[in-house]
């Protein structure tokens, strides 16, 4: 199996299954002399880790990171650095329970990769998907957090805009809230109410889908290129590549077909500072390039395909069947798609300021 690896100057290889010994990932292109140590890393993860509360799967992984390679002590201060050098991250399974999946080892599960996992490659980890799992998505947050050192000033943050059909109010949007509710909910009256929502739809063994918005914010101006390296081009990809997601938009995005171009365009002005925009309908992109506003994306996450009501399917010999997955599942895999789109993003913008350093000095 290979694209296992994103990135061009910064690279992410992941590797390892959801039922398998270990995950992890080699971060190389990294810049030496950042400092980095474990902590770093581990306060993503944390947020990201399943188990921490009734609204997501109840699996029990610590998600502890170990650094393998790629940093050292600075002989001058003491304190642990990149060196220039593949970082490799180690994260153990310490808590699959295959036998869960073993009644539905020959069947397809609707929704899932199961199908066509088996028509590329003739076989299929059935144990929780394999790579296809979202437990995969551990190590991409590992590599955020040492993304998230090289952009100078850069800040990336996210949270869960909608739920099923329930959006928040934006004018309540408050960044600190995100950390008090276990939805990554910026809207306090929306995750209260959030809170019976999803209750219902998880105890009826049911799933919803949900809206993730990401922010990054100071990004400089010129990150891209304007044809086959666009920076919005890069975000899709890379958003699109997390387990789930089957909608991305920059900006304004799809809303932008229904304003005019007077109301679209964002305008200008020359301030004390240089120039300012007056709007940010182009989510920080213009051309394929950053210009220096934040970088605002978004994307959609199906509900989660393991469900307890039977549905219909086939098996490997092709009868047509019914299936009932069992298992630990969350309800609203969207929730913990949170930590996963702000690292995609981190890895992103590093990856195109080490190409726009390359580039141009």
């Amino acid at each position: 199996m290979s694209h296992n690896t994103f990135g061009h100057l910064f690279r992410v290889t992941t590797f390892g299954e959801s039922h398998g010994v270990a995950i992890g990932c080699v971060v190389d292109g990294c810049p030496p002399l950042l400092p980095l140590d474990v902590a770093d890393i581990q306060a993503d993860l944390d947020r990201r880790k399943p188990g921490q509360s009734r609204f997501t799967t109840q699996r029990q992984e610590a998600d502890i990171v170990k650094i393998l390679s790629g940093v050292m002590a600075h002989p001058e201060t003491g304190v642990q650095v990149t060196t220039g050098t593949p970082i490799a991250l180690l994260i153990e399974n310490t808590d699959q329970r295959s036998k869960d999946y073993s009644d539905i080892k020959d069947k397809f599960r609707p929704g899932h990769a199961d199908f066509t996992y088996e028509a590329k490659y003739g076989l299929r980890d059935y144990r929780g998907g394999g790579r296809s799992s979202a437990r995969e998505t551990a190590s991409r947050v590992a590599a955020g957090a040492i993304a998230r050192k090289i952009v100078p000033g850069m800040t990336v943050r996210a949270a869960l805009v909608q739920m099923g059909p329930h959006k928040i109010d934006r004018d309540n949007w408050d960044w600190d809230e995100v950390h008090n509710n276990p939805f990554f909910c910026p809207d306090k009256d929306k995750a209260a109410f959030f809170e019976g929502y999803l209750d219902g739809i998880r105890k009826s063994g049911s799933s919803i889908g949900a809206v993730i918005e990401v922010i990054a914010e100071g990004i400089p101006a010129g990150l891209g290129a304007p044809i086959y390296a666009k920076l919005d081009g890069d975000l899709a990809a890379a958003l699109m590549s997390i387990n789930a997601v089957k909608g991305v938009e920059i900006g304004d995005g799809f809303g932008a077909a229904e304003l005019s171009g007077e109301d679209n365009a964002d305008e200008m002005r020359m301030t004390n500072h240089g120039p300012s925009f007056l709007s940010n309908h182009a989510g920080g992109v213009l051309g394929g390039i950053s210009t220096g506003q934040p970088v605002v994306a978004r994307f959609a996450v199906k509900p989660t395909s393991s469900i307890l009501a039977p549905r219909k399917t086939i098996d490997r010999a092709g009868v047509d069947t019914d299936i009932l997955t069992k298992g630990r599942h969350d309800p609203c895999v969207g929730i913990r798609a949170v930590p996963v789109g702000e690292a995609m993003v981190a890895c992103v913008m590093a990856d195109h300021f080490l190409r726009h350093r390359g580039q141009v000095g």
